[in-house]
């Protein structure tokens, strides 16, 4: 799920890009794209984030219940 999140981001970013260049190009849409690739990269860096964490976690509950002794 966290992909497809990404993939969109990048869409709409470059979707955002493309629509402000239609009438020209000038300083504030320069401003506004560096806005939207920083809150894409935040946005995906949380998603990535979020993933790993989660591996982790199941890496550690693995790992616990490895560790358990086994009652005979």
């Amino acid at each position: 799920m966290d992909q497809v999140k990404i993939t969109g981001r990048d869409v709409a970013t470059e979707t955002k890009k493309r629509i402000r260049d239609l009438d020209g190009h000038d300083l504030g849409d320069d401003v506004a794209n560096i806005k939207d690739e920083i809150g894409k990269d935040a946005g995906n860096l949380g998603d990535r984030l979020h993933e790993k964490g989660h591996e982790i976690a199941d890496e550690l509950d693995h790992e616990a219940h490895e560790e358990q002794p086994r009652l005979p």
